[in-house]
């Protein structure tokens, strides 16, 4: 009824307990008062054909026979993370505690420690201050351990270009101790997830950018993980393979997978993280839903449009004086955002921009959105320097 694998020599006792998802809880101890055994390490995916475990979980616990879910289970715990290159504190203190079956989102500009604390988190890079525990295990101490629970997709692809789709899913595959049988059937499965049958025989250096970054994602959940890093996972992909991915990342979850995922797509983080952190200067700056966020700056926000654009500057002076905000501001397109504590002002705001002699061609309220709440808070927007690309976002969106 036991059995101990090698490849995890921690593990003092294993119970293969085979149903239709083929799980072996593994490790276990057992309380000598009240006689129950309790399952408090990981759960292992066990592929009965390859004779090799595949991935593990750690979402349940059993108490005499019956499962019960672990509502409370973190699948990361991060302390005060720090990482410094040279003069720079690229990540200066981040704490993040990510929920077992969620998607989480980490959102910021370029620059802000992101794919820093990612690397950090999947043991690709030593802090130099902090700690941080994957499913309760130490990413330092138990580093090994670690790596047997999370898959990582960073920002650049890691696939072979002179190789096809179907080889370089099958050769990952194949490293991640699957048959051959296995490896191919795995590699098929994965190419239709990702609408990537037609050019599973290609040379990925005949693949479109977008191609390649479906095919890096589709390599990191071979072995279906329970916590998967998404670094900017859309970046670069057009807006019908974006809502793919979208999907996908809904998928994983649901199957009882956790995401955590970072992005400067301010869209991305609304549609799918069920909790956000902020993050600006290598610090968090702000953590909570999307709801709790937008509602921590105010209720709502105030659009102006106004009609000559070399007024843009005055009449940003003036709405920041009389709400008493920060706002923001494209300018090309002489819109003014700010948030909107009071509705009652608007009436002093259109006198005061009357007396100015600045015409509007248009003013609204409405919710706020992320990129207000990260402007409120970091006191700049997480494109200011690229409202293009932020436009771009947007005309995406709508399509």
């Amino acid at each position: 009824m036991s059995r101990l694998h090698p490849r995890y020599p921690k593990c003092v006792e294993a119970l293969c307990l085979f149903d239709k998802n083929r799980v072996v809880p593994v490790t276990f101890d057992v309380d000598v008062t009240s006689h129950d055994v309790h399952i408090q390490f990981i759960y292992f995916r066990y592929d009965t054909c390859a004779d090799r475990i595949l991935g593990g979980m750690n979402m349940e616990h059993i108490y005499n026979g019956t499962v019960a879910s672990s509502s409370n289970e973190l699948a990361v715990e991060a302390d005060g993370l720090v990482k410094i290159f040279g003069d720079n504190r690229a990540v200066d203190g981040v704490s993040l505690n990510v929920p077992a079956g969620s998607i989480y989102g980490v959102l910021g500009p370029n620059g802000a420690g992101k794919t820093t604390t990612i690397r950090m988190l999947a043991t690709l890079l030593r802090a130099d201050g902090g700690s941080a525990r994957i499913f309760g295990h130490d990413v330092v101490k138990e580093a090994q351990i670690v790596r047997q629970l999370i898959g990582v997709t960073g920002q650049y692809a890691s696939v072979d270009e002179s190789l096809s789709a179907t080889e370089n899913l099958v050769i990952f595959s194949r490293l991640l101790g699957l048959s051959r049988t296995e490896a191919k059937r795995r590699a098929e499965d994965l190419l239709e997830e990702f609408s990537l049958t037609d050019a599973a025989k290609r040379p990925l250096k005949n693949f479109s950018g977008g191609m390649r970054r479906r095919l890096d994602l589709a390599a990191s959940l071979i072995a279906q993980p329970p916590l998967i890093f998404l670094d900017e996972p859309t970046t670069g992909l057009d807006p019908r393979t974006r809502n793919q991915m979208w999907d996908t990342i809904r998928r994983l979850v649901k199957s009882g997978s956790t995401v955590l995922l970072t992005t400067q797509y301010l869209q991305e983080a609304d549609e799918l993280a069920d909790r956000i952190a902020v993050i600006d200067r290598g610090k968090v700056v702000a953590e909570g839903t999307v709801d709790e966020l937008k509602t921590s700056i105010g209720s709502s926000s105030l659009h102006l449009n106004i009609q000559h654009p070399q007024d843009i500057h005055i009449a940003r002076q003036t709405v920041e004086r009389v709400l008493n905000v920060k706002s923001s501001v494209i300018t090309e397109a002489g819109k003014i955002t700010a948030p909107m504590a009071d509705a009652d002002r608007i009436t002093d705001l259109l006198i005061a921009l009357r007396e100015k002699g600045i015409p509007l061609s248009e003013l609204s309220v409405q919710k706020p959105t992320l990129d207000e709440v990260f402007l409120t808070i970091t006191g700049e927007g997480i494109n200011e320097n690229n409202d293009s690309s932020m436009q771009s976002m947007k005309e995406e969106a709508r399509v």
